[in-house]
């Protein structure tokens, strides 16, 4: 983990990336559905607690705070995703 401003990158990108795909899935089926939009929610609330997650001041040790962080985000982006692929 190079730093904190790197992690807060790629929680945006990542999340990002996963609510254009959502967005380009509403587009390909004819519009919005509950599920989309239900998943686009998970994906706003998973972007808010990661972020209050890089946030946390009251930390002890923060490299390994951050390594859990990262692997939340990525154990996130990978539920997202296969939500969106049984679609």
């Amino acid at each position: 983990m190079a730093s904190v401003k790197n992690l807060k990158k790629d929680i945006h990108y990542v999340l990002g990336d996963i609510i254009q795909a959502i967005y380009i899935q509403e587009m390909t089926t004819g519009g919005p559905t509950p599920e989309t939009n239900a998943l686009l929610e998970e994906a706003f609330v998973s972007f808010d607690e990661l972020i209050g997650d890089v946030n946390a001041k009251n930390v002890e040790n923060k490299k390994a705070h951050f390594k859990g962080v990262y692997k939340k985000l990525e154990d996130v982006a990978g539920q997202l995703v296969e939500k969106i692929n049984a679609m």
